[in-house]
């Protein structure tokens, strides 16, 4: 059931690519939106943590970068 905070986006995928992501998703259970929005999920923070240490560099805070290094190396680390 869509809510009012859900868009329905419009991805064209080669056949073959879009048949491989359907096997991922069954072999991690759930269905292909529901593994569509796990690596969204994980994508975002993953680019925001890129984005604060780029900047954080840019401003010649080695350690602070670093420390996003870090943590975005342990969120690699946890399961989708």
């Amino acid at each position: 059931m869509q809510t009012s905070n859900t868009s329905v986006p419009t991805i064209r995928l080669p056949n073959g690519q879009y048949e491989r992501l359907k096997i991922v998703a069954a072999h991690c259970g759930v269905s292909l939106d529901g593994l569509i929005e796990a690596f969204a999920t994980r994508a975002v923070p993953e680019f925001d943590a890129e984005t604060r240490f780029r900047s954080r560099a840019a401003c010649g805070d080695p350690q602070g970068g670093l420390g996003i290094l870090y943590e975005l190396d342990r969120r690699s680390d946890e399961k989708v």
